[in-house]
């Protein structure tokens, strides 16, 4: 539980840096929607928290991978149908989704709308051991 705290204090909190400067970012505003792909940005890299914004437009997807970190998707707009190990779970805006390490998972925008989440990884991929 203290991680997914810890998680989302900083999703709260978005853009703060460990320098105590202020880097605000809206996930509102400016949400990375692109043509030919998804879209995505990076809010938040500390060792034990990364946050990104994906965006997807109707008919894209993230492709199926394995969960590099435990991960919370928390659904920011429109709804997205979120695959893992081969079961499909509907997300819509304001739910938050868990998803344990190493599960076999991708996200499709099967909607006519388009659809942004974040994507909430503690600890930081980069500090797992395989």
């Amino acid at each position: 539980m203290k991680s997914l705290f810890t998680a989302m204090c900083a999703v709260l909190m978005i853009g703060l840096n460990v320098k105590g400067g202020e880097h605000m970012n809206n996930i509102l505003k400016d949400i990375p929607y692109a043509d030919s792909h998804m879209g995505k940005r990076q809010l938040v890299d500390e060792k034990h928290l990364l946050v990104m914004q994906v965006a997807l437009k109707p008919g894209q997807q993230v492709p199926q991978h394995n969960a590099n970190s435990n991960v919370h998707l928390l659904i920011v707009e429109g709804q997205i149908i979120v695959t893992l190990d081969g079961k499909d779970t509907v997300a819509t805006k304001g739910d938050i989704l868990p998803v344990t390490f190493k599960t076999l998972m991708s996200v499709r925008n099967a909607s006519k709308e388009n659809a942004s989440f974040l994507i909430i990884k503690s600890p930081n991929p980069s500090e797992m051991t395989p």
